[in-house]
């Protein structure tokens, strides 16, 4: 363990505070990555009515940056949902209006004109409805280029890789700075016992296929200053060594251990797990099984937490520009993985009459229903006002 003085609790949330405000007042899209909350007060206060939807386990915040290149066990990389903090039982209409928001913040941005936005949410209810009605359901699209070039990056990245990005090219420790900061002992003892667990120490070994004998042992562990909307909440990095024998090579790994907490989306049926981890867990599994199967439940001084190990093929989309003619393609590609992420969960009656409701809502000049219009346009207007005053608050707080 790291000899460094850690930072006081007390101190660290009040540092984390600040650099969640500073992150949120620098563009558009962190502070809408931070407000998923004001999001759904606003889609409460609106008058969009949503038509009628089996309940089913959604990501909840289905914005961009929460989707992108993940690797099942075998290797294989596709784009799929990656974030679960906000996962629940509800409506299923909530995720795409939630990324379909996103895609048109992300256009406005990109100096696209209005007509681009609306095409791009026709191409997003496409997409979603094209899963739907897939028998049985299944991600046919053909990645369009802007995406291919991020699953073609994740191919490419290696466990040297992951190590030179999270570890400043060093595989047993983690560098104190910016992003790694030191814990307490009693932190560090409560992650060495959560590490301790058959199960947990059992993630270590599933994905790199290493013998399910092998000893794991924690190295090093580090609070993970990360995240935007869960800027503030406990997150640790943890280095283990899969073998004891204090190799370097694959006898390592990086594991992430962050807090689970309540959902802000409204839930629509019973059976949710009351506790936030299991919750997470559950959606997890449903949503996206090659990820949610590389997760774990546990926690740490009693504050509940999702473990899994960091492979050097996750990531998340970072698209700052869209292109005018690639943002379509894109639009429709993502609209049918969480389509997919969707109708997957759902009995073909339930498929289909939820296809019928989202096809209904077309008119005749334009295929995005008027709920997802609405969603996305009118509430962009209403974040936009609340972003400016974020900012203004910020500049009057520093001064």
């Amino acid at each position: 363990m790291t000899t460094q003085r850690h930072i006081q609790p007390d101190r660290r949330a009040a540092s984390l505070a600040g650099a969640r405000r500073r992150k949120m007042a620098r563009s558009i899209h962190a502070y809408i990555r931070g407000t998923v909350a004001q999001f759904y007060e606003r889609m409460a206060e609106s008058s969009i009515e949503l038509p009628e939807a089996p309940a089913l386990w959604i990501c909840g915040d289905c914005h961009i940056g929460n989707l992108g290149p993940l690797a099942d066990e075998s290797g294989h990389v596709s784009i799929q949902i990656r974030d679960f903090d906000q996962t629940t039982l509800s409506h299923p209409a909530y995720d795409l209006c939630r990324l379909g928001f996103s895609l048109a913040i992300l256009a406005r941005s990109s100096d696209l004109p209005g007509l681009a936005t609306v095409r791009l949410l026709e191409a997003l209810a496409d997409g979603y409805a094209s899963a739907l009605s897939d028998h049985p359901p299944r991600l046919t699209r053909e990645l369009p280029p802007t995406l291919r070039l991020e699953v073609r990056k994740a191919h490419h990245k290696s466990w040297k890789t992951l190590a030179r990005e999270r570890t400043a090219g060093h595989t047993v420790s983690l560098p104190r700075g910016r992003s790694f900061w030191p814990i307490t002992a009693d932190e560090h003892e409560a992650l060495r016992t959560l590490f301790a667990r058959p199960d947990v120490a059992g993630l270590a070994t599933q994905i790199s296929r290493r013998p399910d004998q092998c000893k794991v042992s924690l190295l090093d562990a580090a609070f993970w200053r990360k995240g935007c909307s869960s800027l503030g909440r406990r997150r640790y990095a943890a280095v283990l060594d899969v073998d004891g024998e204090g190799r370097k090579g694959n006898d390592f790994c990086l594991m992430d251990v962050k807090e689970a907490h309540a959902s802000c989306v409204p839930a629509m049926a019973r059976g949710v797990p009351v506790q936030p981890a299991e919750r997470l867990l559950a959606g997890a599994r449903a949503l996206t099984p090659a990820l949610g199967e590389r997760m774990r439940a546990g926690d740490v001084l009693g504050t509940p937490v999702i473990v899994r190990e960091l492979m050097p093929q996750d990531m998340k989309l970072d698209i700052r520009r869209l292109q005018p003619n690639q943002a379509q393609r894109m639009a429709d590609y993502l609209g049918a993985v969480v389509g997919y992420a969707h109708a997957r969960q759902l009995s073909t009656e339930d498929r289909q009459a939820w296809h019928r409701e989202v096809v209904r809502g077309r008119s005749k000049t334009t295929h995005a229903p008027a709920w997802l219009r609405d969603a996305a346009i009118g509430v962009m207007h209403e974040l936009d006002v609340a972003y400016i005053q974020h900012c203004l608050r910020y500049v009057h707080a520093v001064g």
